[in-house]
């Protein structure tokens, strides 16, 4: 198993925001997060990626204990986040902001490799990379971040809502990418209110409800039960 956490909770100022949850990610998955807004999932996906601390429970990559490892050193450990609202510099052009995603001596070495495989994903990255991030479309931001993400080399990708704000044509081409940085290697733990597309492109789910895991296993075993059909897709 690439990735583990075990009852894990975490606070803001003694009040729990997630009790207990649990889940794993494979190597080479696409595990879906979903959930109502404020059930916790952005507070999942950021105490994992070392910005929260937890107060219990345990987090596990490749068999390291993750809460003995310092918040910069996370990504050093092979995770890596696209955080909600993308969050640029937006005064910096497309390519320095994919140089940030390689600080890291590691991730430096492969810089070349690393923009390579930005410009492929997305070829109008490379026409761009002179351009200021904040001058891009939202469909354009958003594969900066997510380019940004992969040029730190991560083992597990952490996207806390991809589609946030995005086209419906936008959302589907950003969807297919994602499959094929799974195709790549890269395992893919993915938090998304767009509760059709994560569970089309998921191998396995999780439903988080008031800060606690209420449902997991197979995208079509959850949507053949009524209650996550008429909570999440309205059918």
């Amino acid at each position: 198993m690439l990735f583990e956490a075990r009852d894990l909770c975490v606070g803001y100022g003694g009040a729990p925001a997630i009790s207990g949850v649990s889940l794993e990610v494979d190597e080479g998955e696409i595990v879906s997060v979903i959930g109502p807004n404020g059930a916790g999932k952005s507070t999942l996906i950021n105490a994992i990626a070392g910005m929260l601390d937890w107060q219990e429970g345990t987090i596990r990559l490749a068999g390291t204990d993750m809460k003995s490892v310092p918040p910069h050193l996370v990504c050093a450990q092979g995770i890596a986040l696209v955080p909600e609202g993308r969050r640029l510099f937006p005064g910096m052009s497309v390519e320095e902001n994919l140089d940030i995603g390689c600080y890291r001596p590691g991730a430096r070495k492969l810089r070349a490799q690393g923009l390579e495989r930005a410009y492929t994903l997305f070829p109008v990255l490379q026409e761009r990379r002179h351009q200021l991030a904040g001058t891009l479309s939202g469909g354009q931001q958003q594969m900066v971040a997510i380019a940004r993400a992969l040029m730190a080399q991560p083992r597990l990708l952490l996207l806390d809502e991809p589609s946030l704000g995005l086209a419906p044509a936008i959302v589907g081409d950003m969807f297919r990418v994602i499959r094929v940085i799974q195709e790549e290697g890269v395992a893919i733990l993915l938090v998304e209110q767009n509760v059709g597309q994560a569970m089309e492109i998921a191998d396995r789910a999780y439903v988080l409800e008031e800060g606690k895991i209420v449902a997991s296993g197979l995208p079509q075993v959850l949507l053949a039960q009524s209650r996550i059909r008429e909570a999440y897709l309205g059918l």
